[in-house]
């Protein structure tokens, strides 16, 4: 029975939350809250321990806190329940673009999105990789860091290096070089 509330309880979480797992934190201590099934410290406890572990902090508290409550089992409700509402419409809109992905006007969309999707890739590590260098653009941790990029593409373009063998010899160079 505790199974059963905990799984409703985090599928009306996973239904109503919007705005990643930071924003369904407080809905979630709502819900924990009104069924009295954790005190405030334990909550935080729990939110905390969730965010530090890999993976979305939204599924990782309702596991956790299903865990607390109900043991394994409460757990497993608890992770499904959260869960299940992104996996339903993600296979719904899945199913609906299969349909339609041939269609001219979704292709032409598409194509027209990736220049822009790739522009603000390009812009975010542009703005992170110089933010706080003020004027001084061109320093030797810049030029360090081109270099290290070159090496990248080259390795993978020209010499096909597994992704792996490219990511390590790029760490050993950053060690090298800085």
């Amino acid at each position: 029975m505790m199974w059963w509330e905990l799984f409703l309880t985090f599928l009306k979480v996973g239904f109503i939350s919007f705005g990643g797992g930071y924003a369904v934190i407080p809905i979630v201590q709502y819900e924990v809250s009104a069924h009295g099934w954790l005190q405030d410290a334990e909550f935080q406890q729990i939110v905390s321990l969730a965010g530090m572990a890999p993976g979305p902090i939204a599924a990782n508290s309702a596991t956790l806190i299903g865990y607390h409550i109900g043991g394994i089992g409460g757990a497993i409700s608890a992770t499904i329940g959260i869960v299940f509402p992104s996996l339903f419409l993600i296979v719904l809109l899945a199913t609906f673009m299969h349909r339609i992905h041939h269609n001219h006007w979704v292709k032409s969309s598409f194509y027209g999105l990736r220049p822009v999707v790739a522009a603000l890739i390009t812009y975010a590590a542009i703005h992170f990789g110089f933010m706080g260098k003020g004027d001084q653009l061109l320093t030797w941790t810049t030029i360090g860091t081109l270099l290290i990029c070159a090496g990248a593409l080259v390795g993978i373009i020209k010499y096909k290096m597994h992704p792996l063998a490219v990511i390590a010899a790029s760490g050993l160079a950053g060690i090298v070089l800085f």
